[in-house]
């Protein structure tokens, strides 16, 4: 937001993106939409940016249902939606918009556990939070048009024990993968040798190709 005073009758241009205060005497006379405008005799301008943005409220510690304190962080899409509510209302619009997110995200995860928080925050904590950070910012002319839970950092002991974790299940699966290979290799040796004995033929010819080229068969008959 920019503010410039003009002495004497001027003109002035609002850009697509951004809406201008003319403040006259110290009162706000009209709000100016894009175009080009006629200001009044001793006019003041504050000009208001109205393009959507996003800021990201600082981390913040917040205790869950198991008593493990996460890290949390929340983006926030918002915009101006009234320029002289948002000039007018607060000298910081957008803090009280923060501290709605910080309470809405501090009592939603004290229903949750720190495992819960870490695999559904970003999917069931969105509406809540928008919907606390909409009322809280309506009124000072801030229109939040979404809320995002960015990052959640679990403590770093429970990290490494959820590593562990991932790490025996996954050894878990290997070994039991290589168990069945072994178990069906074992099951195909032994119905192969349960075909060779009741088929002896069958058995002289496996043998015959088992033998290395060149190598020669004799044919030996029992003595009787």
């Amino acid at each position: 937001m920019s503010i410039r005073k003009f002495l004497f009758p001027t003109t002035l241009t609002v850009h697509t993106g951004e809406r201008a205060l003319e403040y006259v005497d110290g009162t706000c006379r009209r709000v100016l939409e894009p175009g080009r405008h006629r200001l009044a005799r001793r006019a003041q301008v504050r000009r208001v940016l109205v393009l959507d943005r996003v800021e990201t409220t600082a981390p913040q510690d917040v205790l869950t249902a198991d008593g493990v304190t996460v890290r949390v962080t929340v983006a926030i899409r918002w915009a101006v939606s009234d320029a002289q509510r948002y000039v007018e209302s607060a000298a910081e619009p957008l803090t009280f918009v923060y501290l709605a997110v910080q309470v809405a995200l501090r009592d939603a995860l004290l229903d949750l556990t720190a495992e819960e928080v870490a695999r559904r925050a970003r999917r069931t904590l969105g509406a809540t939070i928008t919907d606390a950070a909409r009322a809280a910012g309506e009124p000072l002319g801030v229109a939040v048009r979404s809320t995002l839970v960015k990052d959640v950092v679990l403590p770093h002991e429970l990290r490494a024990a959820y590593a562990e974790l991932v790490t025996a299940k996954a050894r878990g699966q290997a070994q039991l993968e290589v168990a069945r290979a072994e178990t069906a290799a074992l099951r195909s040796l032994a119905n192969g040798a349960k075909l060779l004995d009741d088929h002896p033929g069958l058995a002289r010819l496996r043998l015959v190709q088992a033998l290395p080229p060149g190598s020669r068969v004799e044919l030996v008959t029992p003595e009787a």
